[in-house]
């Protein structure tokens, strides 16, 4: 019903207060159930939407924040924007989701509030957006970045280790008497932060064991894909001299890559161990499980809520920060040492 009020909603629901319809409204549990009940029952009856535009004009802020990640069909970004929503919701705040394809146009466009005075801030993982161009946006909305990216701007920054999280891989492998460890996941484009980074610690981890890169063994890769995996396996298992174990810069990589180990008739672990990195729920289902890196996505995703909305509600010329989220090695059968030949296939 166009103009309906909060007062109005309150008086159809038995002269309950105003206060009450908003805590409801605004998913408030500390109200009585029966209370409730009759508050969500008079506003499906007058089909009350709430106004947030009214709210922005009367508190200044709308309690809508964006995120923007590169593909959301990607099941990492996937995750992640789900526990970004639910970071939001202990706030009372709504996350406006935007996919940016990875397009600097897209991701500069959502660095700039979306061109809409309702978005309170924005949590960004950008990938092709280059600093110069983000430390000179318009529209200066409170922004917090997510990833990996190499940034000195006024934002917050939130991300995990990956170098060291990239050395642990690989040492993990080391461990197990590989030594002809190959990487999947090399990329030639600078703004490629996240594979540079990883790269980064896969090599450190090969000179702290006192071997050599064997540039042969990090084929380039255009990006993170299962069927890129697949195909970079494939011209590794090629070689003279294949390796026997391989650090996938992603769970998706990794997978391709099992696939690719799988087809030429090798096994996994037994010919060619395999770790990733993200672990997406795949990789508990996935036979062998596929050991990976796992980042707390949940603790990820709080700190990224938590920093952005104090810079929503505090000085916005306040000294900015860089938060790590931890992670830790998850081990599973695609690394085990005593698998021998018996585990093969996807």
């Amino acid at each position: 019903m166009a103009g309906t009020r909060l007062k109005d909603v309150a008086e159809r629901a038995g002269g309950v207060s105003i206060k009450t319809v908003s805590n409801v409204v605004r998913g408030n549990v500390r109200v009585a159930e029966p209370t409730r009940r009759r508050v969500l029952d008079a506003i499906d009856e007058l089909d009350y939407r709430p106004n947030a535009s009214a709210r922005h004009l009367r508190t200044g802020r709308s309690g809508v924040i964006a995120l923007a990640v590169p593909e959301l069909v990607a099941p990492y970004f996937a995750e992640l924007a789900t526990a970004v929503i639910e970071a939001a919701r202990e706030h009372d705040v709504s996350v406006l989701i935007e996919d940016t394809g990875g397009d600097p146009a897209a991701e500069l466009r959502v660095a700039c509030g979306l061109s809409d005075p309702l978005i309170d801030g924005v949590l960004l993982s950008p990938i092709r957006l280059d600093q110069a161009t983000l430390a000179h946006r318009e529209r200066r909305v409170p922004l917090v970045l997510l990833g990996e990216r190499d940034f000195e701007v006024p934002a917050d920054h939130v991300l995990i280790d990956n170098v060291l999280a990239a050395e642990e891989a690989t040492a993990h492998l080391l461990a197990s008497g590989r030594r002809r460890v190959a990487a999947i996941g090399f990329q030639s484009d600078p703004l490629f932060t996240t594979s540079h980074q990883r790269a980064r610690g896969y090599l450190r981890a090969l000179e702290a064991a006192g071997l050599p890169h064997v540039p042969e063994l990090t084929p380039l890769v255009p990006a993170f894909t299962r069927t890129h995996g697949m195909h970079a396996m494939r011209e590794l298992l090629a070689l003279p001299e294949p390796p026997d174990a391989v650090f996938c810069f992603s769970d998706l990589l990794a997978s391709g890559a099992v696939r690719g180990v799988y087809d030429a008739g090798r096994t996994v672990p037994g010919d060619v161990a395999v770790i990733g990195f993200d672990d997406i729920e795949d990789t508990r289902f996935a036979v062998p499980s596929l050991s990976t890196i796992a980042p707390d996505k949940r603790q990820l995703a709080k700190l990224a809520v938590d920093s952005l909305l104090t810079r929503i509600a505090g000085d916005p010329e306040a000294p900015h920060t860089t938060l790590y989220a931890p992670y830790r090695l998850v081990a599973r059968e695609s690394t085990a040492r005593d698998a021998g030949n018996r585990t093969g296939g996807t």
